[in-house]
């Protein structure tokens, strides 16, 4: 998931990169109002993260203007402006949450997932199934034989673009583009994700269903026996 935080407060960004990082997120930061706008309207995210007051340009016009713009990227505004008022302000500029300070990051995680969710709901398959295995994309719920499966953003991300292929295999690059776009962290990283959604897919059933294809990437196809590639350790 790709997220702008459009914030001037320098520890809370850092806080928020810290926490998200380590859930598979992918962050970019803007220190004011043109910038962030400049951001929201060139590049593709998931959710925008907006404070209201920014330099240069506060967070409702950077809303306002940004909606203008036709673009509909779900936009969670994170603010100490509490009073009633500002709230309706904020929705009717075209906010699709508001969240005030100080407030909980296991809070602002799931409110992103929810407005994530949501928005990846319109215009597509709400139901993505290989076997026993069911990902709802209207939720973000994952499943395998009716046991919810409990998975980062960047493995429920992975799952995603390896069912939408099923059978066909996807390569390596393709993921770290899914993940990461452009800009791949180093170290191998994919890697790491890989195993922690093989040990949530898998781990608990007999028939495994990600497959590892040696120079090529990985796939999840239901129905084969296992191998030794799929069963090979990430």
């Amino acid at each position: 998931m790709r997220v702008l935080v459009v914030e001037d407060n320098h520890n809370l960004v850092a806080n928020l990169f810290e926490y998200f990082d380590a859930r598979g997120y992918t962050l970019d930061a803007a220190p004011d109002g043109p910038t962030g706008l400049h951001l929201a309207v060139t590049k593709e995210f998931d959710a925008i993260v907006l404070d209201w007051m920014l330099p240069r340009m506060d967070g409702r016009e950077v809303l306002s203007r940004l909606r203008e713009a036709g673009r509909d990227t779900p936009v969670l505004m994170l603010t100490a402006r509490d009073e009633l008022p500002d709230k309706i302000a904020g929705f009717r500029a075209g906010a699709d949450d508001y969240l005030t300070k100080p407030f909980h990051l296991p809070e602002l995680e799931v409110r992103l997932e929810a407005l994530v969710a949501r928005a990846r709901g319109r215009g597509r398959s709400k139901l993505l199934q290989v076997g026993d295995l069911k990902l709802d994309m209207s939720t973000l719920e994952a499943t395998r034989a009716g046991r919810t499966l409990h998975l980062y953003p960047a493995c429920r991300k992975l799952l995603e673009v390896l069912m939408q292929a099923s059978p066909a295999a996807v390569t390596r690059d393709r993921l770290e583009h899914a993940l990461w776009g452009d800009d791949p962290p180093d170290g191998d990283m994919l890697r790491s994700h890989i195993y922690e959604l093989r040990r949530s897919v898998d781990g608990p059933f007999d028939m495994k269903l990600i497959q590892t294809l040696p120079r090529v990437g990985y796939r999840i196809v239901a129905g084969e026996p296992a191998t030794a590639a799929s069963e090979a350790i990430e």
